[in-house]
């Protein structure tokens, strides 16, 4: 019989985008930002950094490539919420609203730092009503799916638990009527993994 699957989405949830948000500043400029409100929920808000002109904006997009994909820093305790649910028999897979092209990177960052994932799912960031990882999940048919955007759970099939992750308050788009897609809500993966092992 297969393991039960678990979604789980990688910024915010698994990995540390803020942190690597600022290695990317550093590398593309050659200064560490001083980090202005811890919480933020947008880098920009975040961190102490000037609006860029479309010049350094290409700069610094240069800076989000293969290297910056494999290098995301673990959030604190993921790692270990993600083996307390393997070892509990339930399977785990990583989707990510991330271009295709950087799908094997992020597996490598996932695997480098000791996740038990053996897979990840990019599926881009398309604008609409619909989330960009709806027809994935609707594919996989997980028993959960953890996210920190609670956007990304519209159109998301009803029977799959949808665990939304409240990190960094300040600013956060988790507001109004997408708060209802949640059926249950977390400080982070840890909490999730808690609340879903003492079910």
């Amino acid at each position: 019989m297969p393991r039960p699957l678990i979604a789980l989405d990688a910024d915010g949830v698994l990995l540390d985008f803020h942190l690597g948000y600022a290695s990317a500043w550093q590398r593309a400029f050659g200064v560490a930002p001083i980090e202005r409100d811890p919480q933020a929920y947008w880098p920009l808000d975040r961190w102490e950094v000037e609006r860029l002109d479309p010049a350094r904006r290409v700069q610094f997009r240069a800076a989000f490539d293969e290297h910056f994909w494999t290098t995301v820093p673990a959030i604190a305790g993921a790692v270990d919420a993600c083996h307390r649910l393997r070892d509990a028999g339930f399977d785990l897979v990583c989707v990510s609203a991330l271009e295709f092209e950087f799908e094997a990177a992020r597996l490598r960052n996932l695997r480098d730092l000791g996740f038990p994932i053996d897979r990840v799912i990019a599926t881009g960031n398309a604008a609409g009503e619909r989330s960009p990882k709806a027809d994935t999940i609707e594919a996989l048919q997980p028993i959960a799916f953890v996210d920190d955007y609670a956007a990304y759970m519209r159109g998301v099939p009803s029977h799959v638990h949808t665990a939304l992750v409240l990190r960094a308050p300040n600013g956060s788009p988790n507001i109004g009527t997408d708060l209802a897609l949640a059926k249950s809500v977390h400080d982070d993966l840890a909490g999730f993994a808690d609340h879903w092992l003492a079910r």
